[in-house]
């Protein structure tokens, strides 16, 4: 099996990869010991997955600071689809890499992906007033840089400093110390099918409707009515259709227990589009009890017991066995 990811080596997205027990791994690809495989960008590890030169493709999908990546979301919904098996939470913590003998004095620039700007800016602003700042494709992207003398000093993980050669001139220099990036682990949907049901599960999917007052809030009472725990709703605009918007959904639960299937269901009805981009496990929150976090208590009527019996009291009613 072989697993892109958003390269180069010493990325959060390596990082958050390696996290990954080798009987998890396993069980998700099928491999307990795939080879990893960077790529240059988000899009480029999700195309991998599509175009057959990966087999799965690990990418970071949300950062509890800065929101989604635009990115991954935007490659999630393209054609042909792919499913998200596994998630993993990744406390995101970032060093200042200069090459040796470079002091606070010496930095005249320094470059960064655009979520780790955004999570040091107040930072930088104040211990390296006079840096220009430039964006790149991955932290370690910056690193590389650094290393390779185009940049004086690079925002990212610790753990580049060894793939390239450089020492840190500042650690934890994040503006807010318990920020967590969301990464997914996707790949083509087919076998060995869905992750089976845990009891402490996510699905993802988005879905566009139409452009009318009321129309989001339908979608939503769909998934409120069964008892569904809508815990992320993020927009992106559609590429082709100005005004038009996906709209990207998380609940807790699996597309194989009642709810979420009856709720799927009800937004293929209601939308014009919808895409489900998968059921599986649900990571560790740092601070939760347990290894799917907390669950809320099902409202009346809403746990799988019930569903089950209401299912079969409507089967009777058709069959005209009951009353």
């Amino acid at each position: 099996m072989r697993v892109a990811f958003l390269g180069p080596h010493g990325t959060f997205c390596e990082q958050a990869l390696r996290t990954l027990p080798p009987d998890v791994l396993g069980e998700a690809l099928g491999d307990p010991e795939p080879s990893l495989h960077p790529l240059a960008s988000t899009t480029a590890a999700l195309d991998a997955a599509r175009d057959g030169s990966a087999d799965a493709a690990c990418v970071p999908v949300e950062n509890s600071v800065e929101g989604g990546v635009p990115a991954t979301m935007d490659g999630l919904v393209a054609e042909p689809p792919l499913v998200i098996v596994r998630e993993i939470l990744l406390p995101v913590r970032f060093s200042v890499l200069v090459r040796p003998g470079t002091t606070s004095a010496d930095v005249r620039s320094v470059a960064s992906h655009p979520h780790g700007e955004a999570q040091t800016r107040r930072w930088i602003a104040e211990h390296l007033p006079g840096a220009e700042v430039r964006l790149t494709s991955s932290t370690a992207a910056a690193a590389a840089q650094v290393a390779a003398g185009e940049v004086d000093a690079a925002v990212c993980a610790p753990v580049a400093a060894a793939h390239h050669g450089l020492v840190e001139l500042a650690a934890g220099v994040h503006d807010s110390g318990d920020a967590v990036t969301r990464f997914v682990l996707v790949r083509p949907p087919g076998p060995p099918g869905l992750p089976a049901p845990t009891g402490a599960d996510r699905t993802s999917l988005a879905a566009t409707t139409v452009n009318r007052p009321g129309a989001l809030l339908a979608v939503l009472t769909e998934i409120a009515v069964r008892g569904v725990d809508l815990t992320r709703i993020e927009s992106r605009p559609l590429k082709d259709r100005r005004g038009e918007y996906w709209f990207f959904l998380d609940g807790i639960g699996h597309v194989a227990e009642p709810a979420m299937g009856e709720a799927l269901a009800a937004l293929h009805r209601r939308c014009t589009d919808v895409r489900f981009l998968g059921s599986y496990p649900r990571a560790a929150v740092p601070g939760d009890d347990g290894p799917g976090g907390r669950l809320a208590d099902p409202g009346p009527g809403q746990t799988v017991k019930d569903y089950t019996e209401a299912a079969s009291w409507l089967a009777s009613l058709r069959e005209g066995t009951g009353a």
